[in-house]
């Protein structure tokens, strides 16, 4: 069963599009676009690099070490060398702060 954390506010956004924030030992990356906040796991799928480090078009952010894509809305894989999904967390907004809905 999961549950609602806080990890960061909304003013954590103010110089930068991004945040890494980390829970129970696993990094995850906070993107703010256009349409909202997303978060997902930090770590690339296909080999270790932060996907917070890497550039973000749109809605998709490309890993900084090898070029694999991923769907910020759904973690989903776009091409390889990465074979698998990044996990996507719920993201909700309250009184300024963001919540992530995180397994317990």
């Amino acid at each position: 069963m999961g549950k609602w954390v806080a990890l960061a506010s909304e003013t954590d956004f103010q110089d930068r599009p991004v945040k890494v924030v980390e829970y129970d030992g696993e990094r995850i990356a906070l993107f703010r676009l256009s349409d909202g906040i997303y978060a997902i796991d930090d770590e690339c799928s296909h080999a270790t690099a932060s996907l917070a480090e890497g550039r973000v078009e749109d809605h998709v952010v490309e890993c900084p070490r090898h070029g694999a894509r991923f769907d910020i809305r759904t973690g989903k894989h776009l091409c390889f060398p990465a074979v698998t999904p990044v996990t996507s967390y719920p993201v909700k907004l309250e009184g300024g702060k963001i919540y992530v809905y995180v397994d317990d």
